[in-house]
C-alpha cells in the first residue's frame, strides 16, 4: 500500500474532517463547561451570602421571619469599633457587626469638609452607603461622619 494513495483517498479526507469537526465540538463543549462551572460557582457565593447583600432574613428564608429580621443590605448606620487599614467594622443597629471596606473612590464627609480615612476613629458614628461584595461586606461609596450622639441623662 501507498501512503501517498492513502492520503489522497476521498475515505481518509472524509475521515479527518469528522475527527477535526469532533475535536472543534470536544473544545466547545469544554469551553462551555468551564464557563458554567464559573458561573455556577459564582452563583454558588453569591447565594450564600444572600441574606447579607440584599438584606434578607438573618436565618435564611426558611427561618421564622418577624418584621426587624431584615438587616441594611446596602448601608449601615453605627459606631466604629475597629479600624484595621482600609476595613472598618462598624456596631450596627441590634449591635450587628458589618465590615466596611474603603476603596479609593470612597467619598468620605465629614459635616461640610472631605475627610480621608485617616480621619475616622474608633467610636466615631458614620453613615454608609455603599454596594455589597460577595462575601458580604459593604464596598463604601459614600460615608458621612456623623455628630456624636448626647448621652442620656437618667
Amino acid at each position: 500500500m501507498d501512503i501517498n494513495k492513502i492520503l489522497q483517498s476521498k475515505k481518509f479526507k472524509i475521515t479527518m474532517g469528522i475527527i477535526g469537526g469532533l475535536i472543534v465540538l470536544l473544545l466547545a463543549f469544554g469551553i462551555g463547561a468551564f464557563v458554567g462551572l464559573r458561573r455556577a460557582n459564582f452563583s454558588f457565593r453569591w447565594a450564600e451570602n444572600y441574606h447579607r447583600n440584599f438584606g434578607g432574613p438573618r436565618n435564611g428564608f426558611f427561618g421564622e421571619i418577624n418584621g426587624r429580621d431584615f438587616i441594611d443590605a446596602h448601608g449601615v448606620f453605627g459606631q466604629i469599633i475597629k479600624i484595621d487599614g482600609s476595613t472598618l467594622i462598624i456596631n450596627g443597629r441590634d449591635n450587628t457587626e458589618k465590615i466596611v471596606v474603603i476603596k479609593d473612590k470612597t467619598i468620605i464627609n465629614g459635616f461640610q469638609n472631605n475627610l480621608k480615612p485617616a480621619d475616622l476613629k474608633v467610636n466615631d458614628y458614620i453613615v454608609v452607603i455603599g454596594d455589597p461584595n460577595n462575601t458580604g461586606q459593604i464596598e463604601a461609596r459614600l460615608i458621612r461622619l456623623m455628630p456624636a450622639i448626647p448621652m442620656m441623662k437618667i
